[in-house]
């Protein structure tokens, strides 16, 4: 840990000292700002003869784990009629912070992989890559993918209504990517090189994954079950005992950081999703506590989270994944709540070197209000 840090540091210290501008598709912009219309032109329209990127404009700031802008596009004739997109969502680890963070915990390579090499061998509603590159020592890198603003219903919230009919299809969603994973030869053999869960839980806790998680816990009272922390010790424990399990579980892909944030309605009505950063080879079973505990108000959940997973099920065997009964399934989703809780209690108390203000607080208590009801729902604690 202590090497990598060391080079990223250098890296960036370097490229600082000696900054440049992107003019061909071999450069990574050092910032949204090094960005210039011939490199656009390089890498948007290489396929189409003649056409031109003539002017560009940027969105405001938007800096978080990465550093996200838009990009708007003007093109020359040529281009305009090859309609070449005129708005690019991107994604970039321009800061020191980000490319610590981004890389060394594996998310670089792992979204970049995933847009590349595995989004087009994938039959399901996710955002398509325009250009996608990183720089493995210095892990700087770019993401571009074509703006869904037109295209898209809704981005979710906490605030969205989730009807059983959305969540059917996110279900829908998470079968195919996992079903995928274990009966599409290409798509396992891009998996090989995604780290597995395991690997990359235990690279957040060099930034300190474990304080963070149980200062939020406690940070969190309010809006947790009072019987669940009063058993706030046990906590811990217990999320690295739902990591471990993966240790010992068939694995696919997965996408790792399914809250509801990171899904959108399309205009089909179907559910999509974003933000492949933490995508992984692990066992299913997270994803899916992850996508229903994240999803729905407790109310909602109570109602229908076993419809639901006997539903998941089903879509799951459909496309060629395992044939699991239900009571194998139901505990594996008790048990996987502790680590997607960790996801969200370090970010309401981040420790030094992660984001600050990766997720608005009252974002962030709402699902971590969520989650710990179920938890206490489920007696998760008494799950292994």
């Amino acid at each position: 840990m202590s090497e990598i840090y060391q080079r990223v540091v250098a890296n960036f210290e370097r490229d600082q000292a000696h900054p440049w501008v992107a003019v061909t598709a071999d450069d990574l912009p050092l910032s949204y700002e090094a960005i210039t219309d011939q490199w656009l032109t390089a890498v948007l329209c290489k396929a189409v003869p003649g056409a031109a990127v003539f002017s560009h404009r940027l969105s405001v700031i938007d800096d978080g784990s990465s550093n996200r802008r838009k990009i708007y596009l003007d093109y020359n004739d040529a281009g305009t009629v090859a309609g070449l997109p005129p708005a690019l969502f991107c994604k970039a680890t321009h800061g020191l912070t980000n490319r610590i963070l981004c890389g060394i915990s594996g998310g670089v390579h792992s979204e970049t992989n995933f847009y590349l090499n595995i989004r087009p061998l994938l039959n399901i509603e996710a955002p398509v890559t325009v250009h996608a590159k990183y720089d493995p020592d210095s892990f700087l890198s770019i993401i571009m993918l074509i703006d869904l603003s037109d295209s898209v219903s809704e981005f979710c919230s906490h605030r969205t209504v989730m009807t059983k009919a959305r969540v059917e299809s996110q279900m829908k969603l998470l079968a195919e990517m996992h079903g995928r994973g274990y009966t599409d030869q290409r798509v396992t053999k891009e998996m090989v090189t995604l780290p597995s869960w395991q690997q990359y839980f235990r690279n957040t806790l060099d930034f300190g994954l474990q304080s963070g998680a149980c200062n939020g816990f406690r940070d969190a009272e309010a809006v947790i079950p009072p019987r669940l922390f009063a058993r706030s010790e046990e906590v811990w424990p217990a999320t690295l005992a739902s990591v471990a399990l993966h240790d010992h579980l068939p694995v696919t892909l997965t996408h790792g950081d399914v809250h509801v944030k990171n899904w959108y309605v399309a205009g089909s009505g179907e559910m999509g999703l974003s933000d492949w950063q933490v995508t992984s080879r692990g066992h299913w079973c997270r994803d899916l506590a992850y996508t229903i505990s994240t999803a729905l108000t407790p109310e909602d959940r109570r109602a229908w989270e076993q419809d639901l997973i006997k539903f998941y099920l089903e879509k799951l065997a459909e496309t060629g994944g395992p044939v699991l009964d239900f009571s194998q399934a139901w505990t594996l989703y008790r048990q996987q709540l502790p680590s997607v809780l960790a996801w969200w209690t370090v970010t309401l108390s981040p420790p030094p070197g992660m984001p600050a203000d990766a997720q608005p607080k009252d974002i962030t208590l709402e699902f971590i209000r969520r989650i710990t009801t179920a938890m206490d729902d489920l007696e998760t604690l008494d799950a292994f």
